[in-house]
């Protein structure tokens, strides 16, 4: 979870210094779904991190019951944020490829602008190159998609044994009782 997250980390920042700081321009006309898409994965990268942080400490002590809580909530957390990150980052990239990037270089103030962002321009006034834009941009949410999805269940993962640690869930009775003994029980 630590290596995805600062992965995830690492792309969304890529994805908002080369794709997005380009297409807001002067007007700030990007399309909300890319902004949302972009924050949530920056948000998703931070908090694996942390459930990834919380996932060690409760590996060292396994006979903590508050860190169990605490892995469970934010795993938990995490999955569904890492969840609604990989849905947002799918509809940007769809929305992207249905509309052959054209909600991508809506900012751009030329008249010159052409249905399909990856033709090429013979009078552009964007500051830009859209096709590198438009290239860009599919290149880097495309990792970032399986980024997200691999946070989630890793996170979902660590959730489970958040559970199965404090006994619930199907498997608690056998594995959670023996691995961890907790204060005032007697080891079976």
């Amino acid at each position: 979870l630590i290596v995805l997250g600062h992965g995830s980390l690492v792309l969304g920042a890529i994805v908002h210094g080369s794709v997005l700081r380009h297409v807001a321009g002067a007007r700030r006309a990007v399309s909300p779904e890319y902004a949302v898409a972009n924050v949530v994965s920056v948000c998703s990268g931070l908090l694996s991190i942390a459930a990834g942080i919380v996932a060690i400490l409760v590996s060292h002590n396994l006979s903590r019951a508050v860190l169990h809580w605490t892995m469970l909530s934010v795993s938990l957390l995490n999955c569904l944020l890492s969840t609604a990150c990989s849905v947002g980052l799918a509809l940007a990239f769809a929305l992207t490829v249905h509309g052959r990037g054209t909600h991508l270089v809506r900012g751009c103030n030329s008249s010159a602008l052409p249905v399909d962002a990856r033709a090429a321009i013979a009078t552009n006034d964007c500051p830009f190159n859209t096709t590198r834009i438009y290239d860009t941009a599919l290149a880097l949410w495309f990792p970032s998609l399986l980024l997200a999805a691999a946070e989630a269940v890793l996170s979902g993962r660590c959730c489970l044994v958040a559970l199965v640690f404090r006994g619930i869930g199907p498997c608690a009775r056998g594995y959670g009782r023996e691995q961890v003994h907790l204060p005032g029980s007697p080891p079976e």
